[in-house]
Protein backbone atom coordinates (compact mmCIF):
# COMPACT_ATOMS: atom_id res chain seq x y z
CA UNK A 1 0.00 0.00 0.00
CA UNK A 2 1.50 3.37 -1.00
CA UNK A 3 2.48 5.82 1.68
CA UNK A 4 -0.21 8.38 2.46
CA UNK A 5 1.02 11.73 1.10
CA UNK A 6 1.14 14.62 3.53
CA UNK A 7 1.91 18.29 3.20
CA UNK A 8 5.12 19.59 4.74
CA UNK A 9 5.09 21.60 7.94
CA UNK A 10 4.46 25.37 7.92
CA UNK A 11 8.06 25.84 9.11
CA UNK A 12 9.42 24.11 5.98
CA UNK A 13 7.00 26.04 3.75
CA UNK A 14 8.12 29.39 5.18
CA UNK A 15 11.80 28.38 5.26
CA UNK A 16 11.81 27.74 1.52
CA UNK A 17 9.74 30.85 0.87
CA UNK A 18 12.41 32.92 2.64
CA UNK A 19 15.21 31.13 0.76
CA UNK A 20 13.46 31.90 -2.54
CA UNK A 21 12.80 35.53 -1.62
CA UNK A 22 16.38 36.16 -0.43
CA UNK A 23 17.73 34.61 -3.63
CA UNK A 24 15.45 36.88 -5.67
CA UNK A 25 16.71 39.90 -3.73
CA UNK A 26 20.32 38.83 -4.31
CA UNK A 27 19.86 38.61 -8.07
CA UNK A 28 18.02 41.91 -8.27
CA UNK A 29 20.80 43.65 -6.32
CA UNK A 30 23.59 42.49 -8.65
CA UNK A 31 23.60 45.53 -10.94
CA UNK A 32 23.38 47.95 -8.02
CA UNK A 33 26.14 46.19 -6.06
CA UNK A 34 28.29 46.11 -9.18
CA UNK A 35 28.03 49.92 -9.39
CA UNK A 36 29.12 50.52 -5.80
CA UNK A 37 31.03 47.42 -4.58
CA UNK A 38 32.12 45.19 -7.48
CA UNK A 39 34.03 42.91 -5.08
CA UNK A 40 30.67 41.80 -3.61
CA UNK A 41 29.28 40.79 -7.00
CA UNK A 42 30.54 37.19 -7.01
CA UNK A 43 29.56 36.33 -3.38
CA UNK A 44 26.10 37.82 -3.97
CA UNK A 45 25.74 35.87 -7.19
CA UNK A 46 26.72 32.58 -5.48
CA UNK A 47 24.28 33.30 -2.65
CA UNK A 48 21.49 33.81 -5.19
CA UNK A 49 22.36 30.74 -7.26
CA UNK A 50 22.71 28.40 -4.27
CA UNK A 51 19.47 29.73 -2.81
CA UNK A 52 17.65 29.17 -6.10
CA UNK A 53 19.09 25.64 -6.35
CA UNK A 54 17.63 24.82 -2.93
CA UNK A 55 14.34 26.62 -3.57
CA UNK A 56 13.64 25.16 -7.01
CA UNK A 57 14.72 21.65 -5.96
CA UNK A 58 12.16 21.87 -3.16
CA UNK A 59 9.44 23.21 -5.50
CA UNK A 60 10.24 20.45 -8.04
CA UNK A 61 9.91 17.81 -5.31
CA UNK A 62 6.52 19.18 -4.20
CA UNK A 63 5.23 19.41 -7.78
CA UNK A 64 6.32 15.85 -8.57
CA UNK A 65 4.76 14.56 -5.34
CA UNK A 66 1.41 16.12 -6.29
CA UNK A 67 1.55 14.75 -9.84
CA UNK A 68 2.57 11.29 -8.66
CA UNK A 69 -0.37 11.18 -6.23
CA UNK A 70 -2.78 12.20 -8.99
CA UNK A 71 -1.34 9.76 -11.58
CA UNK A 72 -0.78 6.71 -9.38
CA UNK A 73 -4.26 6.92 -7.92
CA UNK A 74 -5.98 7.91 -11.17
CA UNK A 75 -7.66 10.76 -9.31
CA UNK A 76 -8.40 12.84 -12.39
CA UNK A 77 -10.12 9.95 -14.13
CA UNK A 78 -12.13 9.19 -11.00
CA UNK A 79 -13.31 12.79 -10.65
CA UNK A 80 -14.21 13.03 -14.34
CA UNK A 81 -16.01 9.69 -14.27
CA UNK A 82 -19.08 8.69 -12.39
CA UNK A 83 -17.42 6.22 -10.03
CA UNK A 84 -17.85 7.13 -6.37
CA UNK A 85 -14.74 8.22 -4.48
CA UNK A 86 -13.66 6.07 -1.54
CA UNK A 87 -12.03 7.24 1.68
CA UNK A 88 -8.49 6.80 0.32
CA UNK A 89 -9.24 8.78 -2.85
CA UNK A 90 -10.76 11.56 -0.76
CA UNK A 91 -7.64 11.67 1.44
CA UNK A 92 -5.40 11.81 -1.63
CA UNK A 93 -7.45 14.61 -3.17
CA UNK A 94 -7.41 16.42 0.17
CA UNK A 95 -3.59 16.18 0.18
CA UNK A 96 -3.26 17.60 -3.34
CA UNK A 97 -5.71 20.44 -2.72
CA UNK A 98 -4.30 21.21 0.73
CA UNK A 99 -0.78 21.28 -0.69
CA UNK A 100 -1.82 23.81 -3.32
CA UNK A 101 -3.70 25.98 -0.83
CA UNK A 102 -0.85 25.94 1.73
CA UNK A 103 1.77 26.78 -0.90
CA UNK A 104 3.28 30.25 -0.74
CA UNK A 105 4.57 30.17 -4.31
CA UNK A 106 2.22 32.99 -5.36
CA UNK A 107 3.92 35.28 -2.81
CA UNK A 108 7.28 34.39 -4.30
CA UNK A 109 6.08 35.06 -7.85
CA UNK A 110 4.61 38.44 -6.90
CA UNK A 111 7.75 39.39 -4.95
CA UNK A 112 10.04 38.45 -7.85
CA UNK A 113 7.86 40.39 -10.29
CA UNK A 114 7.91 43.55 -8.14
CA UNK A 115 11.62 43.26 -7.37
CA UNK A 116 12.41 42.77 -11.05
CA UNK A 117 10.58 45.97 -11.93
CA UNK A 118 12.44 47.83 -9.16
CA UNK A 119 15.78 46.39 -10.28
CA UNK A 120 15.24 47.53 -13.87
CA UNK A 121 14.18 50.99 -12.68
CA UNK A 122 17.20 51.25 -10.35
CA UNK A 123 19.59 50.14 -13.09
CA UNK A 124 18.13 52.66 -15.54
CA UNK A 125 18.42 55.40 -12.90
CA UNK A 126 22.04 54.45 -12.23
CA UNK A 127 22.77 54.48 -15.97
CA UNK A 128 21.23 57.93 -16.37
CA UNK A 129 23.10 59.35 -13.36
CA UNK A 130 26.41 57.86 -14.49
CA UNK A 131 27.00 55.19 -11.83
Amino acid sequence: MPEKPQTVSPFVIYLFLVIGLLSAVAFRLLTIVNSFSPELLRPLWYFGVIGYILFFAFRYHISEKRKRTIRENRLLEKIEGSAPLGREEREQLAYVLSSIVKSKENINYLFIFALSLLAVAADLLLAVTGH
